[in-house]
């Protein structure tokens, strides 16, 4: 079935890292991406221009996205992609919104920060609103300048707290038969340490995964989770790490921080988001 892959863009270099990003992991997949570029302002930036000069801005933002076009389709000849631009006057989330319903998207795939991101922020400001309110597909968030390496090892970190269902499962499981990946479920608790509904989720897990090449990794709590995550990425030569953002998660209690650097958060591998 072909799959419609959502690029949203500022134009920005990072933003074409995370689409060449896409345009690889899907290689030999049946593609149609979308170029998705938002003009919406704030109101006390509006009033500051004429109608005149809003109308050239949105001709020149249809400009850049049809030249952004032009350029994915000579740089990735391949027969498989197709490419298509969409330029909204609402704001970033909504136009994603909007996109996703109207063009059936099976994924979001961004960059870690916009044009004017600063190197010590992983989540850009966009980007962290896009985590917490994008609920309809999956997220795949890219390290600036990451270079493409097949997801053969996915780490898919946990506390065995909730039962997953077939939703969130499908997703992960999708992205593993892309590649035939690995699933390494690591958990930040001793193994003796779990309790009688931990173990039974875990349980429930090894059934949903009994197909795929998976197995589970206990870590004991020695540093902030975010830092063991990235040893444990380090640690397997891990390719991508998936999630599941659910209420009182951990990318959660990454995301409602007010100061996202406080964190101190960076994935050092692909990030992929799945909803609730």
């Amino acid at each position: 079935m072909r799959k419609s892959i959502l690029l949203p863009t500022d134009f920005s270099d990072n933003a074409w890292s995370a689409a060449i990003y896409a345009l690889k992991l899907f290689s030999d997949e049946e593609c149609t991406f979308y170029f998705l570029h938002s003009t919406k302002m704030k109101v006390s930036t509006m009033s500051n221009f004429s109608n005149k000069l809003l109308n050239i801005m949105t001709e020149s933002a249809m400009k850049d996205l049809n030249d952004l076009k032009d350029m994915a389709e000579s740089t990735n000849a391949n027969a498989n992609h197709n490419f298509e631009i969409i330029l909204s006057a609402s704001d970033l989330q909504d136009a994603i919104d909007m996109a996703i319903t109207k063009y059936g998207i099976n994924l979001v795939v961004m960059g870690t920060k916009g044009a004017t991101g600063a190197k010590e922020i992983f989540f850009g400001s966009n980007t962290v609103k896009i985590i917490k309110k994008t609920k309809l597909c999956p997220i795949l968030i890219v390290p600036d300048e990451f270079e493409f390496t097949p997801p053969n090892q996915i780490a898919f970190p946990t506390d065995f707290s909730r039962c997953y269902g077939d939703r969130e499962l499908k997703f992960l499981r999708d992205l593993v038969e892309l590649y035939d990946s690995k699933i390494r479920v690591v958990c930040i608790l001793s193994k003796d340490m779990l309790t009688g509904v931990q173990e039974y989720n875990m349980t429930m897990l090894e059934s949903y995964l009994e197909d795929y090449d998976y197995s589970f990794h206990f870590m004991p709590n020695y540093a902030k989770k975010s830092e063991e995550i990235n040893d444990f990425i380090e640690l397997l030569e891990i390719n991508m790490l998936a999630m599941v953002n659910y209420k009182h998660s951990f990318i959660e209690s990454i995301v409602k921080e007010p100061v996202i650097k406080k964190i101190g958060f960076h994935p050092l591998v692909p990030f992929f988001v799945i909803p609730d």
